[in-house]
């Protein structure tokens, strides 16, 4: 049975959060094997290949994989492609390459969701930084996931480090979701906003949380096999993300190994 509160957003309760928990650390085992195997000379589909052994071993399944058509168990967008690249054998990733993996896995009717970017070897400087600039954004973003928040402070905290870190893209379009017995659920979550408005956050809410931040402008097309995001400008975008659950104790990261806990404790600190 699953509970909904007045806005319809899915409520779980403390023994639904545990599979949510148990789904998401598929997800963050698998996306750990990932960032291990990134090399020069790779193709996006080897790295398909390797998480979809990886989720059915643990005897999950693929929540990507033919969801609305799509073809493959991760996204695997390269350079300035922000979201949804297919994972192909037509190119190998080369040195200086940056990759955004996002993973999904569905175990016991539950799902996990979240995402990565990586460095292909050594990459410029300014990549290094835009990936922490993006991870930090998410982190800063999954910390406002307390009790009594409102939806649009997750956004507002993501969007003002952004901001604080120099003049980078954040997509308008493009952004978090709810997520339980579905992988994507009410509410829809923008990276950008004024805080203290929308639904105020409960107990047993599960948000994925997944800042996507280009190198130039926020402005994106979409090619034309109807998935791959790139940017307007042809510059690179980095994407993170992480499935969590607020809790009275604060947010519980389901797709952490940690459960999130170094990076808030840093955080509160």
């Amino acid at each position: 049975m699953f509970k909904r509160n007045k806005h319809g957003i899915q409520i779980k309760s403390p023994e639904q959060l545990d599979k949510m928990r148990a789904a998401g650390l598929v997800v963050g085992r698998t996306l750990e094997l990932l960032k291990q195997s990134v090399e020069p000379g790779m193709t996006p589909l080897d790295l398909d290949v390797i998480a979809e052994k990886a989720i059915r071993d643990a005897g999950a399944i693929p929540s990507f994989k033919g969801y609305q058509g799509f073809p493959a168990t991760i996204c695997a967008s390269v350079n300035d492609e922000v979201v949804h690249g297919i994972p192909t054998d037509a190119r190998k990733l080369r040195e200086g390459d940056i990759i955004s993996i996002d993973c999904g896995a569905i175990l016991d009717g539950w799902h996990g969701d979240s995402a990565v970017t990586v460095p292909v070897g050594e990459v410029d400087p300014k990549l290094t930084e835009l990936m922490r600039v993006t991870e930090e954004s998410m982190w800063r973003g999954i910390a406002a996931l307390k009790p009594g928040a409102h939806l649009s402070d997750i956004g507002h905290a993501v969007e003002r480090y952004v901001k604080s870190q120099g003049k980078y893209g954040i997509p308008a379009e493009y952004g978090g979701h709810g997520i339980g017995t579905e992988m994507h659920m009410d509410p829809w979550i923008a990276n950008h906003g004024k805080p203290g408005r929308g639904p105020m956050l409960e107990e047993g809410m599960c948000l994925a949380i997944e800042p996507m931040v280009n190198l130039g402008t926020e402005r994106t097309r979409v090619l034309s096999d109807d998935w791959t995001v790139v940017t307007m400008d042809g510059k690179q975008s980095a994407h993170f993300e992480h499935s969590v659950a607020v809790t009275h104790n604060g947010p519980w990261v389901l797709t952490a190994i940690d459960g999130g806990e170094e990076r808030l404790a840093q955080l509160r600190n």
